[in-house]
């Protein structure tokens, strides 16, 4: 494997460790005293950098990897300018961040990583398209950058709102929804899909179902924002376009499942036995998230799970640890881009239990909450899941550092 590729997937474990010791110092400040950090700061800095110096640097380096097949030294110093420069606009989110919350600097870097994006899509499209070959994990890996430079109009209404001191509710969470919304279910989702259609077209004869799943999920995607915001007043006809778009995913995602069930064997062909109970993992999360999602159609369900705090935090989590942290790390595995060893493996134990274990205490928070009764010693319980999260990032990010620098004294 590429020294240059193992370097970043190295820079991007260590992306995801800064974004655990962000979340153990904020579990820290709930359960004990730490007066010294804001916590309203380092919960920006945490969501930001999460977003921007794990998920999406290592799905850019993930989508540049796709490309290189024949020559990934040049494909990665092509694109190597628009990795640094989201990087630096990354740590610069998650410095201003912790020191001013959102001020000048803080929001000057957001919108330097939101323009990354646009070159980033700008580029990476016209290369899809040198490609000759009509392949469907082309139409998946479009449609995540369509989704991804849709999700800046939120970031962009949020702007507008703070420079005209607008303090509307409703128009401020609908502003952050979007841009959530198109971020994990639109860029993240799609470009993970993209990913593994790239691996199963080596192995099936016909993609037609993906490609039919692939239009059922795109054309959802817009609609299904409004699960985000059924708390507001919305049209019936609105609402009968979201039950579509419910379905729509439901019965795609039904048709990707039994592609993979049908092929299950020449799956061992693509992945790594790791990187299946990953990938596995990933897929129940993905159900799970799907079957929840269903339900926030109920117009009582809906107020009762954007009214309750640990229910959204634990949705979120679901999303960007169960779903898409997990399916990053199993692709990773399974596709053999780091050497596997028994301190990774260890540390990829570690951390799903970890995300098992915070989900746990996050559902029982919500559900007590509910009920307006409180789970006694659960910060305590919660900050613990937390370390635990971190324990297993630090072993993975060992793993593959000292791979990386082992990699680098053989070659000098």
């Amino acid at each position: 494997m590429s020294i240059v590729l193992r370097r970043w997937i190295s820079i991007s474990f260590f992306n995801l460790l800064i974004v655990a010791i962000l979340g153990v110092t904020m579990r820290y400040k709930i359960a004990f005293y730490f007066p010294f950090l804001q916590q309203k700061f380092i919960l920006d800095s945490h969501s930001h950098f999460a977003f921007t110096g794990w998920i999406t640097q290592t799905l850019m380096v993930l989508l540049v990897h796709y490309l290189s097949k024949e020559n990934i030294d040049a494909v990665f110093k092509k694109y190597q300018w628009l990795l640094y420069a989201n990087l630096i606009s990354a740590y610069g989110m998650l410095v201003s961040f912790i020191i001013q919350g959102y001020g000048l600097f803080s929001i000057s870097f957001s919108t330097l990583s939101i323009f990354i994006s646009y070159f980033f899509a700008l580029y990476y499209w016209k290369d899809l398209n040198k490609n000759k070959e009509n392949k469907v994990s082309h139409l998946w890996f479009k449609a995540a950058l369509f989704f991804s430079i849709i999700s800046s109009i939120g970031a962009f209404a949020l702007a507008f709102m703070m420079v005209n001191k607008i303090s509307h509710q409703n128009w401020y969470l609908s502003s952050i929804y979007f841009f959530l919304h198109f971020q994990y279910n639109g860029w993240f989702l799609f470009a993970g899909m993209g990913l593994i259609v790239s691996q199963m077209e080596k192995i099936i004869k016909t993609v037609r179902p993906f490609k039919i799943a692939f239009w059922l999920f795109c054309s959802a995607c817009i609609p299904a924002y409004f699960l985000s915001v059924l708390w507001m007043s919305i049209p019936p006809i609105i609402f009968g376009i979201v039950v579509a778009a419910v379905i729509a995913q439901l019965a795609g995602w039904v048709l990707i499942l039994n592609v993979f069930l049908k092929n299950k064997f020449g799956l061992n062909e693509q992945f790594s036995k790791y990187g299946k109970v990953l990938l596995l993992l990933a897929a129940i999360a993905f159900s799970i998230k799907l079957v929840l999602q269903s339900g926030s159609v109920h117009p009582a369900l809906s107020q009762l799970s954007y009214g309750f705090r640990p229910i959204i935090i634990g949705y979120l989590h679901l999303v960007l640890l169960g779903v898409t942290s997990i399916f990053i790390l199993g692709f990773i595995v399974g596709v053999k881009m780091i050497s596997i060893n028994k301190r990774l493996l260890v540390g990829i134990i570690i951390f799903v239990s970890g995300v098992l274990i915070n989900e746990l205490l996050l559902m029982i928070q919500g559900v007590q909450g509910l009920n307006y009764n409180s789970v006694p010693f659960i910060n305590i319980f919660l900050f613990i899941a937390a370390v635990i999260l971190f324990l297993g990032i630090g072993l993975m990010f060992i793993s593959g550092f000292k791979q990386e620098s082992f990699s680098a004294n053989k070659k000098t």
